[in-house]
């Protein structure tokens, strides 16, 4: 018989950046009490991302935040949406590109992630801001 559990957790960012939350989400999975499965990460924001990636190594965050700035920067004049600001439509880019879900097997009783992976919260707007995830860890 499948199993479902669902919770929401919530992170306050300090702006753009990662934010690991590899422990949050292991902590839904531990409390769902389910040994084989999916868990489903789902960001309820549409200026920061969820994703995968490297763990050990800051470097290849800043890369990759550096990179982002790269190829969608702030302030473009052919973006016309800028209510909120300059880094308005360039986040709103950048979630599309970095993405809002992920699904992680869950095996004996944990995440299956590899040795070098973290699940990371990346704020794309300069300043601050409270983020939502639902978590649905779903199996037997």
């Amino acid at each position: 018989m499948t199993r479902l559990h669902q919770q929401s957790l919530h992170f306050d960012t300090r702006g753009r950046g990662f934010t690991e939350i590899s422990g949050e989400v292991a902590g839904v999975v531990r409390a769902a009490g389910i040994a084989t499965g999916l868990c489903q990460v789902f960001l309820r924001h549409t200026s920061a991302s969820v994703c995968i990636t490297e763990n050990a190594a800051p470097e290849v965050r800043a890369d990759l935040e550096r990179w982002m700035a790269d190829i969608v920067p702030d302030g473009d004049p052919r973006f016309r949406h800028d209510e909120e600001g300059p880094d308005d439509l360039p986040a709103h880019i950048r979630n599309l590109l970095g993405g809002h879900d992920l699904t992680i097997p869950v095996r004996d009783g944990r995440l299956a992630l590899g040795t070098w992976q973290g699940i990371y919260l990346w704020e794309h707007r300069r300043h601050g801001h409270r983020r939502e995830l639902i978590v649905t860890v779903q199996g037997a």
